[in-house]
Order: C-alpha cells, then sequence, then structure tokens
C-alpha cells in the first residue's frame, strides 16, 4: 500500500523532482520522516484553485507521516514575486497582507490538517525575514551572482524591452531561498512556475547548511491557450466561490482541461480518471465527465452536500449545458441596460439590479464571472444568467 502512494506521489501532477525522482524515492522509502513546506504569498484575500494543487501533494506527504509547514509569505508578499511578471508588483502594505492572510490556515484546512497527530505547522517568514540587519542581508547576497539572478527569463524579457527591473525583485529569490534555510526543511513544493525561486533555497540550504534539499515543482492548471488559471489572469476558481459558482465556471472550462483538472484538482484515483480517459476516446458525452469534475471539485472544497446541492442546481437551470431560454436584450444610445432590463421584466427597478450585482448574482455565462458595478454602464455584448433562472443576452 505504502509502495502504491509513494509511486502516486512521485508521478501525479509533477513536472519535474530535483535532483531527481530516484533521490526522493529512497528518502521516501526509508523509515525517516521528512520535513518540507510550501510557501504562498498573500496577495490576495482568498486561496484558489491553482493554490488546491500543491496543497494536495503537501496532503500525500502528509498522509505518509512526513512533517509539513504551510508558511505564509507576509514578509515576501510585501515586496512582491516577480515570477510571470512584466513589470514590477505593486508592494502591499503589512497590514493588507495580513488581512488578505486571514483564511488561510481554515482554507488550507480543507485539504491538510492542523490538528491531531502529525498535524501540520502554520508559519510566518516574518519571523526571520523581517529581522535581518543590512549585513547579514549583504552576507546573504554574496550567495547568488548577478548573472544567475538576471537569467530569468521574464527579467531577460524586461530588459530587452528597456523595461525597469529593481534591485527588490532581483532579491526575491534569495528571501525565499532564506525560508528553507531557516527552517532546515529537507524538501520545498510549488507550482513549477516557482521553480527559479525554490532551486534558489536548495543552493541556499547547499550552501549554508550544507544539505542536500529536494524541489518538487507540480504541473499548472492551464487554460485551452496555455494561460495559468489563477487571480491575475482572471479566471481563478476562489475557495470563497459559491458552490453554484464554483460548479459552474468548472462547467465552462473547455473540454481540453477535463484530464487534466481530474489528474491536480481532485482525489479520484488515477486508475478511475484513465477509465474517463478511456470513455472520452470511446467519444462518450464530455459534458457527463466534466459534470463529474465539477462534483468532485465542489466536494473537495465545499462538502459532498453542497457538491449536489450545486449539481441539482445547475441541472435544473441548464438544458444539454447550455440556458433554458434567453431573453435578448438590445443595448444602444437611446436606452441603458436598466431601462432594458425593467422594460422586459427582468428586474423590477434600478434598486434590486444593484443588489443583484452587489451579491455577485450576475454572472457571464460563458466565464462564470461575476459583474461589477461597471457592467451597468458599459455591458459587454454576450449571455449572461441573473439569479438561478434568468437568462440575458445582450446584443449591440
Amino acid at each position: 500500500m505504502k509502495e502504491e502512494a509513494i509511486k502516486e506521489l512521485l508521478t501525479r501532477g509533477v513536472e519535474r523532482i530535483y535532483p531527481n525522482a530516484e533521490f526522493l524515492e529512497a528518502h521516501l522509502k526509508s523509515s525517516e520522516p521528512l520535513s518540507l513546506y510550501l510557501g504562498i504569498d498573500p496577495t490576495g484575500p482568498t486561496l484558489h484553485l491553482g493554490h488546491i494543487i500543491p496543497l494536495l501533494k503537501l496532503a500525500q506527504f502528509q498522509e505518509l507521516g512526513h512533517k509539513i509547514i504551510l508558511l505564509i509569505g507576509d514578509f515576501t508578499g510585501m515586496i512582491g514575486d516577480p515570477t510571470g511578471k512584466s513589470a514590477t508588483r505593486k508592494k502591499l502594505t503589512r497590514d493588507e497582507v495580513l488581512s488578505n492572510a486571514k483564511l488561510y490556515k481554515e482554507q488550507a484546512s480543507r485539504i491538510i490538517k492542523f490538528n491531531g497527530e502529525n498535524s501540520a505547522v502554520l508559519r510566518y517568514n516574518s519571523e526571520w525575514l523581517g529581522k535581518l540587519t543590512f549585513t547579514e542581508v549583504l552576507e546573504l547576497c554574496s550567495n547568488m551572482t548577478h548573472s544567475q539572478a538576471i537569467k530569468r527569463d521574464m527579467f531577460q524579457k524586461r530588459i530587452a524591452e528597456g523595461k525597469d527591473l529593481f534591485l527588490h525583485e532581483l532579491l526575491y529569490p534569495l528571501m525565499q531561498g532564506y525560508d528553507s534555510v531557516v527552517m532546515g526543511v529537507d524538501g520545498e513544493i510549488g507550482g513549477n512556475d516557482q521553480t527559479f525561486n525554490m532551486l534558489a533555497g536548495r543552493d541556499l540550504a547547499k550552501k549554508i547548511n550544507k544539505k542536500e534539499k529536494f524541489v518538487f515543482a507540480t504541473k499548472l492548471l492551464t487554460d485551452s491557450v496555455g494561460g495559468k488559471m489563477g487571480k491575475t489572469e482572471g479566471n481563478m476558481v476562489a475557495i470563497t466561490d459559491s458552490p453554484a459558482d464554483m460548479f459552474g465556471k468548472v462547467m465552462s472550462w473547455p473540454d481540453s482541461m477535463i484530464l487534466i483538472g481530474f489528474e491536480l484538482c481532485t482525489r479520484v484515483s488515477l486508475n478511475e480518471i484513465e477509465e474517463i480517459k478511456s470513455a472520452l476516446s470511446r467519444g462518450e458525452n464530455p459534458k457527463d465527465a466534466k459534470t463529474r469534475l465539477a462534483f468532485e471539485i465542489v466536494a473537495l472544497l465545499k462538502g459532498k452536500e453542497d457538491a449536489e446541492k450545486a449539481h441539482s442546481e445547475f441541472a435544473a437551470a441548464f438544458s444539454d449545458g447550455k440556458p433554458k431560454e434567453f431573453v435578448e436584450i438590445k443595448i444602444s444610445s437611446a436606452q441603458t441596460l436598466s431601462d432594458a432590463l425593467i422594460e422586459k421584466k427582468i428586474v423590477e427597478s434600478k434598486t434590486e439590479l444593484r443588489r443583484l450585482i452587489a451579491d455577485g448574482a450576475i454572472t457571464s455565462v460563458a466565464t462564470g464571472e461575476k459583474t461589477v458595478e461597471s457592467f451597468l454602464k458599459n455591458p459587454p455584448a454576450g449571455e449572461y444568467r441573473i439569479g438561478k433562472h434568468r437568462f440575458i443576452k445582450i446584443v449591440k
């Protein structure tokens, strides 16, 4: 049983393991528990589906008896990880960072255990990074060369485009790497977009702690054109989403995301995923598989009862994957959206319409995204759901 669990841990959702999978496998098969961590910078007020991928992997280590740490980057979050950014991140205040992180432990506890036997540990990196003296920072900087720091693709792109590259951004990998040194961990988990930062920590651990730290890079959940699903990209499934919104967003994914969604974002067994893959290759309706995927994701994050309710509501509102009936709303310079919706008796008043937007009850059918106040002034053409049973199609 342990052999199968180790095999799944080393293969499911894995992009790459450093120094190699064999190194980690040997340690997993020994009786000595490993210590490892996942770091999350609180740049937003909620975790999202992208965070669930490494959390599920962290849970696999925990279930095998290893010591896991969830590290909140309350110091690094103020600086801003430059990973994947073509421009400098806006720096956050300490109050903003701590406010963002308020729900992280509760949300992460849906995947990993913070109580009972072998409970996860929660730490904050301001505990050590906030206490470094300038002398210690200079000493830390002596472990990385300029050429090593700027070889990241995004930095090279910025340099080529003549965009600013600030010194604090170059120092970010050292700060993240120092987390590994202070905690003395055996390994680190993160998405493959964090590989450069994690390897910086591996180098520091080797130089300062004389320790061979492993790095576990997971696959990313990407959309149909290879873009990362997340907060910055505007297509994230947030843990704070309602079960119905979460279910609807997953159902809006392209069919190409079904199998990777099962692999990365659920606890459905690999054997079952293979069966789903075979069924799809035989030409079975992908809607059935996607419905199962949406159910499993909502059940994982909200509970089975909420998942069943979200499924029922979705089935009641949609037929063959499409809303039952759209009311066409034509927008012109002579008539506002509010006036058109009142005229068609979709809503009773402008007050009701504003309340629906404030409650997040008006969403795009295509993406599941909630509309905001600006929607009233310049609504994009498209199909929208209002509440549970009202559907409109805006045309211009």
